[in-house]
């Protein structure tokens, strides 16, 4: 007899979402996780919450799961520190004030607002980016929020509604439903729900890259940043596949600090922070923001963003119907983890999904291989 509904392999901050939601509609429910709750790629993340468009899917799901971390916002704890502070996509001239505009009308065809910034908007919403910059989009409803403490949110209120923490690692998934740990202990379940962030040693064929990132985060500086802060050669960075780049991307702490990125590297798997890398992302910060230049960085980490060709999530069932994902999430995994934990658990109930859950199916992939446990 299978011991849970669905055993999730993974306590980031989209398995921890996913138990909730499973829990919640009376699921018996199992998360798998041998490290700290929270403490691998979600721990990583900046933990911005951010409407994106490069693509329709894309948009639809981060305006969905946006709405819900702000229905969220009540119950969520005062360390989750929640802040809608609202993002600024950054123009530095003409040309890139053309896809402000361009972005501006995508975002209001899919109900999001926004508002164009010119010159002096953009001055006066951020005096400490460098003079001259064109202008901006400000998109109000985004958000900021620290992953570790909402995904122990997340998995402490599934706990309440009966879910259980099964420490270990897990080492391979046999026949129907059921999960090996390292220790030789063994869980069934009805479905195993693959939520493991970067790690996909479960499924090795799985095409999903590691993208390193490093970040630095300062010491306290109050209200020297008022927005999350990106230029919009960002978008540029996350389209590249192949090569290595860095964009600005700096996000306000309730605390003071100022946490800056952004950086993507391909085929280096090592934690090792590369000083190149780092010298070329903070090169790239003081361009926009000078006076970061005189501020004192206390911390600086990488991680890996878990990224698919079409830089689309994997959310459902694959061909083994009884095996689901809930991965592949690349730089959205903090922004999209309520969305993604109610689609997931829409197919696993089999009931009606809110938006289009297709463009996100596993079995898009077309490999087989993928799937073999």
């Amino acid at each position: 007899m299978a011991n849970f509904d669905v055993l999730i392999v993974g306590a980031g901050i989209v398995g921890c979402a996913t138990a909730l939601e499973c829990a919640e509609a009376g699921m018996r429910v199992g998360v798998v996780e041998r490290d700290l709750v929270g403490g691998a790629t979600t721990a990583a993340g900046m933990g911005h919450i951010v409407v994106m468009d490069d693509s329709p899917a894309q948009l639809a799901l981060t305006a969905y799961s946006r709405e819900l971390w702000r229905k969220l916002q009540p119950a969520l704890p005062r360390n989750a520190e929640y802040d809608p502070r609202g993002t600024v996509w950054i123009a530095g001239d003409d040309e890139e004030m053309q896809e402000v505009f361009a972005k501006r009308r995508i975002l209001g065809e899919a109900g999001v607002v926004s508002e164009v910034l010119d010159a002096q908007g953009i001055a006066e919403a951020e005096p400490f980016l460098r003079k001259g910059l064109a202008g901006g989009l400000l998109v109000p409803d985004d958000g900021v929020i620290y992953p570790p403490v909402a995904a122990s949110f997340f998995l402490g209120e599934a706990q309440r509604k009966g879910a259980v923490l099964v420490r270990g690692r897990a080492v391979v998934s046999l026949e129907r439903g059921r999960v090996v740990l390292a220790d030789g202990s063994s869980h069934g379940a009805e479905h195993v729900l693959l939520a493991s962030g970067a790690e996909i040693s479960l499924l090795p064929f799985l095409p999903i890259q590691k993208r390193k990132g490093h970040l630095l985060i300062t010491d306290r500086y109050p209200d020297m940043v008022r927005h999350q802060l990106v230029e919009l050669g960002y978008l540029k960075s996350a389209h590249s596949i192949t090569d290595d780049s860095v964009a600005f991307n700096i996000q306000p702490r309730r605390t003071g600090q100022l946490l800056i990125g952004s950086s993507r590297q391909y085929g280096d798997t090592t934690r090792e922070v590369n000083p190149a890398i780092l010298r070329r992302m903070l090169d790239r910060a003081v361009e926009y923001m000078p006076c970061l230049r005189e501020v004192s960085g206390i911390r600086v980490w990488t991680g890996f963003r878990a990224a698919t060709a079409d830089k689309l999530p994997l959310i459902g069932p694959t061909e083994k119907t009884w095996l689901h994902l809930a991965m592949g999430f690349e730089g959205l995994g903090i922004t999209n983890a309520p969305g993604a934990a109610r689609l997931a658990a829409d197919h696993l109930l089999g009931r009606p999904s809110a938006i289009d859950a297709t463009p996100y199916l596993p079995m898009r992939i077309g490999n087989p291989e993928a799937m073999h446990v």
